[in-house]
């Protein structure tokens, strides 16, 4: 059987989205430092320096987490004057993503703290 995600968006022509997909997407989503770019990209486009000083951390760290972004099809570059690179959000659903995953949060609380340990649920951690 293949492992897919029945898809619920009425403005596509597809019904099935491959598991294995959606994972590696999820997986470029899932670093604080990648989500700190994205969050920083959402006010409109970048250059690294610009990224650098707004996630707090080394300009090669940032340079690699944005190939990762980009491999992902997450941000996009356009060069700029002087061998400037500006980066910024590749597609509006990446906007609509992030927001979903901010309610998503707001709706869950603090059940999320329990993501690390599939075992604890928050009946049973509530006495940690």
């Amino acid at each position: 059987m293949d492992a897919t995600l029945h898809r619920t968006a009425p403005d596509t022509d597809l019904d099935v989205m491959d598991l294995d997909v959606a994972a590696r997407l999820f997986h470029g989503l899932s670093d604080r430092t990648r989500l700190s770019i994205l969050s920083a990209l959402l006010d409109g486009e970048l250059r690294v320096t610009d990224i650098v000083a707004a996630v707090g951390t080394s300009q090669s760290n940032v340079s690699n987490h944005l190939a990762c972004l980009r491999g992902c099809g997450l941000v996009t570059d356009r060069p700029g004057d002087r061998r400037q690179v500006f980066y910024s959000i590749a597609r509006p659903e990446v906007r609509s993503l992030l927001a979903a995953a901010e309610a998503l949060l707001v709706a869950t609380g603090t059940d999320v703290e329990f993501c690390d340990n599939p075992l604890m649920t928050p009946a049973r951690g509530a006495d940690r």
